[in-house]
């Protein structure tokens, strides 16, 4: 019975020798199977960071290069805005040296302009004569100011101008103080344009018209006293418009 037992057991030894022999070469197999394994999905993990690290790349690439075409829009937008500015501040260079000559030829011109006007008033009928004397002053006065700009000393030459040219265009009633037979009288004064100044007296007896080659008032015969009558109703808008006979001068002959 020894005997078989040892037999048998150095059988189980003989059979498990093998087994062990064999099972170091499947258990390396197995760990290198395993450690690919876990290599290939920690570069598969590699491989996925670096692909949406790529994505990530790829998009700023794109958003940077929208940028610079956004970029380069504006500079080509700016560069034309410096070139305008540069054109307008050349012009604005131009301008200003050419304003002091500006001023040198002008300024006569409208001192001048002033001095025809004051010449005119004082040759043309006595109408309205405190109130256009006081305009020419205030133009006179203004040329001084260096306050007030040369276009505004200007328009205020040409308001003059054109208040005396629609003078020549309306017909006008007032009341004024001249002197008649040497002695001063409060009057009715009737205007029709340049054409003609009238008088009546307050109480309607008496009218006249101003001389103008002798610049003087002078009396009319007694059948102007209605037609001027009715020429300060119209003129007050207190009679409809119509005809009414008015003294004319007989045209000056050309020497």
């Amino acid at each position: 019975m020894m005997k078989f037992t040892r037999r048998v057991f150095g059988l189980f030894l003989l059979l498990a020798l093998p087994c062990q022999v064999a099972a170091g070469p499947l258990e390396k197999a197995v760990q290198e199977t395993v450690q690919a394994h876990e290599e290939a999905q920690q570069s598969q993990e590699r491989i996925d960071t670096l692909a949406e690290e790529t994505r990530d790349l790829l998009q700023e690439y794109r958003s940077t290069l929208q940028a610079i075409d956004s970029l380069k829009s504006y500079n080509d937008q700016l560069e034309k805005q410096s070139a305008g500015q540069d054109e307008a501040l050349r012009s604005i260079a131009t301008q200003l040296n050419n304003l002091e000559s500006t001023q040198r030829n002008i300024v006569p011109l409208m001192l001048r302009m002033i001095e025809v006007l004051g010449e005119f008033i004082a040759l043309d009928m006595p109408f309205l004569a405190e109130e256009r004397q006081a305009r020419l002053e205030v133009i006179r006065s203004m040329m001084d100011r260096p306050d007030v700009s040369l276009p505004d000393k200007y328009r205020r030459i040409m308001e003059a101008y054109q208040i005396e040219m629609e003078y020549g265009r309306t017909i006008e009633a007032g009341t004024d103080t001249i002197t008649l037979n040497g002695e001063s009288s409060t009057v009715d004064t009737l205007r029709v344009g340049r054409v003609a100044l009238l008088y009546q007296t307050l109480d309607g007896r008496e009218s006249g018209y101003w001389d103008k080659r002798e610049k003087r008032w002078k009396s009319l015969p007694d059948d102007y006293t209605p037609p001027i009558a009715r020429g300060l109703l119209i003129a007050r808008k207190q009679s409809p418009p119509d005809l009414f006979r008015i003294p004319v001068p007989a045209p000056e002959k050309v020497q």
